[in-house]
């Protein structure tokens, strides 16, 4: 298992100060976010700013741009960083697809990110070994490449995709054709081997791979204190209220409560949704336990699901900097 760390919210300006910690400390991989800000921005001061350490998007939202545009940048931090960048895709929700970024949602979101793969694909393999640029498919179709355009060879040009989800659909595609899947942060270790991991390896088998062809990473929740603890009561009452995330809470038992977490999310009632999360939901969906127990609590409670591990809690330099050091240490070893 490899310890991986998420780049806070900041600005561009703070980035190479993080990365060059987050290396120091001994993470094997910094993660961006599409959240208020650009995901693949941060990740060429990375490139920049390190020597050794994995870095990529977990994840860009492969809805709102075209697979040319994903190409591309791939392709560019692949060669700056001589081959540390991984590409992490992930679909979002309708919602945020039709009325944030004004594209039209598919009628087959995991047959679109398919189609979205492959052209990625198809671009990478046009510009590295010269092969004609010909896809057609349902949602694309992609025949022109003229040399003013190709980005040209690259001398590492493998470059991984991770794809995010919550449901089967998207494991099984993982499973079928990428390199890793990143797992919902909304997640219990049941639904994992429950759910994910047996479509994971559903989709490896039907195309002739192994479970072990794909990196499962995982975001965890932590509680070491009272204010963590709340913490993570609102934002797993947040990812629980939505309707396509369902299937988690359905697992436990726990529809009736999602239902009503929705509902209070539709009309804004925030503040009402945390008190929702029982002691027994919360230790579920987050791992409760004590500051010398964490390192261990964490192998046990992810051991056979996760082969990267990330905190929910971001990395920021300065503070708890040995208890960084330490638990990368610890979990890396």
């Amino acid at each position: 298992m490899k310890l991986d760390a998420a780049l806070p919210i900041v600005g561009l300006k703070d980035v190479p100060a993080i990365a060059k910690a987050a290396e120091e400390t001994g993470f094997d991989a910094l993660w961006t976010q599409e959240t208020q800000h650009d995901p693949f921005l941060p990740c060429a001061l990375i490139a920049e700013h390190s020597a050794r350490l994995n870095f990529g998007t977990a994840v860009a939202v492969s809805f709102a741009r075209s697979p040319a545009n994903l190409a591309y940048t791939a392709w560019d931090l692949a060669a700056q960083s001589d081959g540390r960048f991984i590409l992490g895709l992930g679909t979002q929700v309708k919602a945020h697809i039709e009325r944030r970024f004004g594209q039209l949602w598919p009628e087959s979101p995991v047959k679109k990110l398919r189609e979205q793969i492959e052209v990625i694909r198809a671009f990478w393999d046009c510009w590295q070994n010269g092969t004609k640029l010909n896809y057609r498919g349902e949602y694309y179709k992609i025949t022109l490449m003229s040399p003013f355009f190709n980005a040209g060879a690259i001398e590492h040009p493998n470059i991984p995709i991770y794809i995010a989800g919550v449901n089967t659909g998207l494991a099984r595609l993982a499973g079928e054709m990428c390199e890793g899947f990143h797992a919902h942060p909304f997640n219990s270790p049941r639904y994992l081997k429950e759910v994910i991991l047996p479509a994971i390896e559903e989709g490896a088998k039907k195309e002739s791979r192994k479970r072990k062809d794909v990196s499962v990473s995982v975001t965890a929740f932590i509680a070491t204190t009272p204010e963590e603890m709340n913490f993570a009561r609102a934002q797993i009452s947040f990812y629980a209220s939505t309707p396509s995330y369902r299937p988690v809470m359905d697992l436990h038992g726990w529809s009736g409560v999602a239902e009503t977490l929705s509902a209070h999310a539709a009309k804004g009632e925030w503040a009402e949704m945390p008190m929702l999360i029982t002691d027994e939901m919360l230790n579920e969906f987050c791992l409760v336990t004590d500051e010398t127990r964490l390192a261990d609590d964490l192998k046990k409670r992810y051991e056979g699901i996760a082969d990267r591990l990330t905190l929910y809690t971001p990395f920021v330099p300065g503070e708890r900097d040995e208890w960084w050091r330490g638990l990368a240490g610890k979990i890396n070893s």
